[in-house]
């Protein structure tokens, strides 16, 4: 029953005169012999429908309407060439679904926790590098359709497959509602939520480090932006994180990433790799 649901959804994407049900296969064999199929399909590209059936394998959900997940594979640049929508739009509901879904599964979650911490705990799991992970655990990387252009540059970047989640959550969302959408992040970012419930490690690098410089008798931090590079859609960002150390200024790290506060968070982190060095020690680093 599932599998003919499945092939149903199709009609969404494939003309229906190239659909058929209770299909006498002797019309179809070269020896003339075959009884009835349940559906027989004709399509012109089947390596692109074998795709959106390996995906809905993949995301644990058969759609209605197979348009939706098609649509949440199209990458702007892909989509361009094809004359096809592409799935910012969906990117974009899905983005605030997820937010959403997170702050009330948090809330609930830790009815004893603060509004900072619960914060801090939605912004590390809906972030592009947990997006990622997400993408990675399903191989949305296969299904991802991206222009020849768009290979030959920065390929199916993080950015690229941290959009697709949202787009794919937004579809699921649309073809059903948000509760089955619910259910798939609770079940896909269940990992990470644990990591940000229950680490020590989860911080703000940027304030870490200001605190624990303070120790050592390091003041007047401050972050450099070397370089500011890619389209609008794909921006990337280096800075060196600098203090002032004894009246000389002092470099601790350089960090990349797709924002400002990526890259900066990246920078902070390298440096306290440094400045953890001499916390053993508990010796003033301005003395070295």
């Amino acid at each position: 029953m599932k599998k003919i649901e499945t092939i149903k959804g199709l009609e969404n994407i494939i003309p229906k005169d190239k659909i058929f049900y209770n299909e006498p296969m002797k019309k179809r064999t070269t020896m003339k012999v075959g009884g009835l199929a349940d559906i027989f399909v004709e399509v012109e590209n089947k390596e692109d429908l074998i795709k959106i059936l390996e995906l809905e394998e993949e995301i644990g959900y058969v759609f209605k309407n197979k348009k939706l997940l098609e649509t949440a594979t199209f990458h702007k640049s892909y989509a361009y060439q094809i004359d096809r929508e592409s799935n910012e739009r969906l990117e974009f509901l899905g983005d605030s679904i997820l937010e959403y879904v997170m702050t009330e599964h948090l809330y609930n979650l830790l009815p004893n926790e603060n509004e900072g911490n619960l914060t801090k705990i939605r912004s590390y799991i809906v972030c592009e590098e947990s997006l990622y992970t997400v993408a990675s655990n399903l191989e949305f990387k296969k299904y991802m359709n991206i222009s020849k252009a768009q290979e030959n540059s920065s390929g199916k970047s993080k950015a690229i497959l941290a959009d697709m989640v949202e787009a794919v959550i937004a579809a699921i969302s649309l073809d059903s509602d948000i509760f089955t959408a619910k259910q798939f992040i609770i079940s896909n970012f269940k990992k990470i939520i644990e990591y940000a419930i229950n680490t020590d490690n989860l911080k703000d690098y940027k304030t870490t480090f200001q605190e624990l410089a303070g120790k050592f008798g390091i003041n007047k931090i401050y972050y450099v932006l070397l370089e500011e590079s890619g389209p609008d859609h794909e921006k990337k960002f280096v800075f060196e994180l600098n203090a002032i150390v004894k009246g000389k200024n002092k470099k601790f790290g350089i960090g990349t990433g797709g924002s400002k506060k990526e890259a900066q968070m990246e920078a902070a982190k390298k440096g306290l790799e440094e400045l953890e060095k001499y916390e053993e020690n508990t010796k003033d680093y301005s003395s070295k």
